[in-house]
């Protein structure tokens, strides 16, 4: 059913919670022997094929000068069990910490990028870095996916997704519109 909305005005710093992407992901790096995790919500599809995702990482994270060097990454996607990892990595360094020790979770061996694929994570995606011109002026990586891992069971993962100011939503009922559903030419 339809609905018209009482509205109020909203500083504009508030506007994420309305406009979070996805999920959030966990990106795995590593440069020479160190690795590291963080956790990022700022994420967007860009390209189908070849499959690009661009995302902003602040040049004050330590992901942010480890993926630029090594020109690649593994975006990971957690499910609901692990938020608390989620959060904890989220809200500490890698300059500080081995978040992978910390955080018992199990590097695995990536196919085509040297940084570690995260084993309890529901998906994997491999990447390297195809263009740095955003990344001066607005810290926005564009990447390539040259290699994908996903578990074969639940179809629809249960993954979280921040909303802003220490809230999370977890998905929830998926809806088939399929029959409906007309691709376009755009």
């Amino acid at each position: 059913m339809r609905r018209n909305y009482k509205k109020e005005n909203l500083p504009v710093d508030k506007i994420r919670k309305f406009l979070e992407p996805g999920p959030i992901v966990l990106v795995s790096s590593r440069w020479k022997d160190e690795t590291n995790i963080m956790s990022m919500g700022w994420h967007t599809v860009m390209e189908f094929s070849p499959s690009r995702i661009g995302c902003f990482i602040t040049g004050a994270n330590h992901s942010y000068d480890m993926i630029r060097k090594s020109r690649e990454c593994v975006i990971n996607i957690p499910t609901v069990n692990l938020l608390d990892e989620v959060i904890g990595i989220g809200n500490s360094t890698g300059t500080q910490v081995d978040k992978f020790r910390k955080f018992k979770l199990t590097p695995e061996e990536a196919d085509e990028v040297n940084a570690p694929l995260i084993k309890e994570c529901y998906a994997n995606f491999e990447c390297k870095v195809v263009d740095e011109s955003l990344l001066r002026k607005y810290s926005f990586f564009i990447l390539e996916v040259v290699k994908a891992h996903a578990a074969v069971y639940p179809k629809y993962p249960t993954t979280v997704h921040y909303r802003g100011e220490g809230v999370f939503m977890i998905s929830g009922k998926n809806i088939s519109k399929v029959r409906k559903f007309k691709p376009q030419n755009l």
